[in-house]
């Protein structure tokens, strides 16, 4: 089912006004990447650029076509592994969160 637009500013507004859930949108999109959910985490990670660096920003950041980055973010987008990491570098730079990895049992 796809997102209305409304809902969609609504996050935006969201991220740009609420550092903690900023962060914490930022955490599950990276979770959600590595637990194999890539199109969740890509979805997010979407409306984290949006909300705060923008396509054009991130492209300057990362020295990658805006259309590029479009496209490795996008529902059938395949970013590599290098790509994806300057992505998530560049958007921690911006927001000055630092993502940390930690392991689970279980």
């Amino acid at each position: 089912m796809a997102l209305t637009r409304d809902f969609k500013k609504t996050v935006i507004a969201r991220i740009q006004r609420d550092p903690k859930f900023h962060q914490a949108m930022f955490t599950e999109a990276i979770n959600a990447y590595l637990s194999g959910d890539t199109h969740t985490g890509k979805a997010m990670l979407r409306d984290l650029v949006n909300a705060t660096i923008g396509f054009e920003g991130l492209a300057m950041a990362t020295k990658k076509p805006s259309k590029s980055l479009h496209r490795m973010l996008a529902p059938r987008g395949n970013p590599s592994t290098e790509n994806f990491f300057d992505i998530v570098c560049a958007l921690q730079k911006k927001t000055r969160v630092k993502l940390c990895v930690t392991a689970n049992a279980g």
